[in-house]
């Protein structure tokens, strides 16, 4: 894959999540990517193996997932997405996605709920 931009990275696997391509989804990640949902400061999901088991068993396999970018940022080899999520409940998500892109791939993310505590 020729070097991507940080935001055409994080658009590139926003495409393969709405298309259920696991396989082409987790092209974008390096093998240790991280997934945050603050204010806890310890990974939720570690490892390219345990975050495809993730997508594959509790995302793509729900038919009407989908995901809406409502605004997207750049900021060097940040990319701050407001997404909503549909097809995981009866009403649609807000969440606000922050990717760290490290040597071409997404390295790091950190997902916050709207309207929900996390930890």
């Amino acid at each position: 894959m020729p070097q991507l931009s940080a935001e055409q990275l994080v658009q590139g696997q926003l495409d393969a999540y709405n298309a259920h391509d696991l396989e082409g989804f987790l092209t974008f990640f390096s093998d240790d990517v991280r997934l945050y949902r603050p204010p806890a400061t310890t990974p939720v999901l570690s490892g390219k193996a345990e975050f495809g088991h993730f997508y594959a068993s509790e995302r793509f396999n729900v038919p009407t997932l989908r995901a809406e970018v409502v605004k997207r940022m750049v900021a060097g080899n940040k990319v701050i997405d407001q997404e909503l999520i549909f097809g995981l409940g009866d009403e649609p998500r807000q969440v606000m996605v922050v990717f760290e892109i490290k040597a071409g791939l997404i390295h790091s993310m950190w997902s916050f709920a709207a309207d929900q505590e996390q930890g």
